[in-house]
């Protein structure tokens, strides 16, 4: 569950640069206006900035692309920022410095350039930004993803490394995800080998543990998944005025600040529901077990010397929601297309499923550690497809040499986790689906190996890694236990991306399920 996001996330530089105009001719007719007509005050500006600019010590600043007046790079990004990212780097170096309109910002793309972001100077660089989406949805930022780095981040983070992500803890709701996987697998047999949307499947069965492990139930019906999937559009979403400021007014202009205040709203009035649904529950005998649960208790009794305000409690739950379902889901969707498309990795995996299996109803959590190239296919899954490529964004509290270059405080950084797991001084066939590579090698994505950081590394690292991947495991492992799967007749697999929050399959995964055990 990366509370890396994504975790864009993303939140980051939202992974895709979208405004959101609802008369985009006249709006966009208005922005060309005052961009033309700021032109006179920004070549004042250079001019200013040059002729004084002189007196200042010479700083010796990372390799930068070209970039325009008012706008910087931002043109330079588009729909695609992970892989752009990745091709002006192969120019400009494994560290660049670009500007997001008035932004400096900084993009790793290197494992020697992450490893001294996050482990050597993980200290300068454990702030984040504040930025305008996350800040409206999240109650100011009170969640540990998007909260800046201080006294009240690390108590949050804490309270979820202790109370609500620990192994212990992880390991109590294993029969939540045993339930949801039985569900899903009896859905696909009742089928009877017509076709199945497997993606459809995947979102709900990722929606249903988090909802039942945080919630103490499921909230079926389109209108929650509608709430969820309009909040992680939002939280994805490019703002013009955290990076222009002269230009603060789109962001209004456009209905992106209204959409955002409304479904901050919906989501409040729906946490509100839960929170007094679980309080009112607590007087008939019902025991602490889920997460909105263990919270209430310790903002209650206090168990922390930390007062849990009840705004941090809905927000830390957002988290969970935005970390452990879309990113999640994605992963699973991905390892899915891709054995899929090397069906001697998917019978390799089958064999080995089966052989573990032994006949059963199903794989049950006890038998995944005798799951070698299982795990090794979510690593090379991984490794390919990381859920949030572009890792949530960093900013530096002060200034800092880094690998030779001055790197000045408030400068904002970009880790392209994407490519350093694409690098191919680091892997061998880079972009080829051989997940043979991590049998015998001890590369791992916790956080300790910089080569692979879907979840990031450090102290902004991602608490809930552990939860993801049981998950992860348990699914895949039961899926191709349970069935051989077969594309529809006729249909080709499409491995376009769709950006958002994360980078998943832009097309569903529609196949035929033939039941083998």
């Amino acid at each position: 569950m990366t509370i890396a996001y994504t975790t864009i996330h993303l939140t980051k530089i939202p992974t895709c640069l979208k405004i959101y105009f609802e008369d985009s001719a006249n709006e966009m007719s208005l922005i060309f206006f005052v961009l033309i007509s700021s032109l006179p005050l920004v070549i004042f500006l250079i001019l200013f900035k040059t002729i004084f600019s002189t007196s200042k010590p010479h700083k010796n600043l990372p390799p930068s692309p070209r970039r325009l007046p008012l706008i910087g790079n931002l043109h330079q990004l588009g729909s695609n920022p992970h892989r752009t990212l990745q091709a002006m780097a192969q120019t400009y170096g494994p560290l660049m410095l670009i500007r997001l309109g008035t932004v400096p910002v900084l993009v790793a793309s290197s494992v020697d350039a992450a490893r001294e972001i996050m482990k050597t100077h993980d200290l300068i660089f454990s702030n984040r930004p504040k930025l305008n989406i996350p800040g409206r949805l999240c109650y100011g930022s009170k969640d540990i993803a998007f909260s800046q780095y201080g006294e009240y981040w690390r108590q949050v983070k804490s309270i979820a490394v202790l109370h609500l992500l620990s192994n212990k803890r992880v390991q109590s709701y294993r029969q939540v995800r045993e339930d949801e996987v039985s569900l899903m697998i009896e859905s696909i047999r009742e089928a009877h080998e017509s076709v199945v949307n497997l993606s459809e499947l995947l979102i709900s069965l990722t929606n249903n543990v988090v909802c039942r492990v945080a919630l103490g139930r499921t909230y079926d019906g389109k209108k929650f998944k509608g709430l969820l999937d309009r909040f992680l559009e939002l939280l994805g979403s490019f703002t013009v005025g955290s990076y222009i400021p002269w230009l603060t007014w789109v962001d209004r202009l456009s209905g992106l600040e209204r959409r955002a205040d409304e479904v901050a709203k919906e989501f409040d009035e729906f946490l509100e529901g839960v929170i007094e649904e679980r309080l009112n529950k607590k007087g008939v005998g019902v025991v602490t077990q889920y997460l909105v649960d263990i919270l209430l208790e310790i903002q209650k009794d206090n168990t922390t010397g930390f007062h849990l305000e009840r705004d941090a409690i809905k927000a830390i739950i957002m988290d969970v929601f935005s970390a452990g379902t879309d990113t999640t889901f994605t992963n699973l969707e991905w390892a899915i297309c891709e054995l899929l498309r090397h069906p001697q990795t998917m019978k390799r995996l089958q064999q080995e499923a089966r052989e573990v299996g032994q006949g059963r109803s199903m794989i049950t959590e006890d038998s995944l550690d005798n799951m070698p190239y299982l795990k090794a296919v979510l690593k090379e899954t991984l490794r390919l497809h990381a859920p949030v490529p572009l890792l949530i964004l960093r900013e530096s509290t002060q200034d800092v040499k880094l690998l030779g270059y001055d790197i000045t405080a408030g400068t904002q950084v970009i880790i392209n986790a994407w490519a350093i797991s694409r690098d191919g001084s680091t892997w061998e066939e880079p972009d080829k689906f051989m997940p043979e590579r991590f049998l015998d090698n001890p590369i791992d994505y916790k956080g300790l190996h910089f080569e692979l950081i879907p979840f990031g590394a450090g102290r902004r690292g991602c608490p809930g890694i552990q939860f993801a991947m049981v998950v992860n495991e348990l699914v895949l492992a039961n899926l191709v236990y349970k069935f051989d799967f077969t594309l529809t007749a006729g249909e080709d697999l499409d491995i376009s991306e769709s950006i958002g929050l994360t980078v998943h399959k832009k097309c569903p995964i529609l196949v035929v399920a033939t039941p083998r055990c």
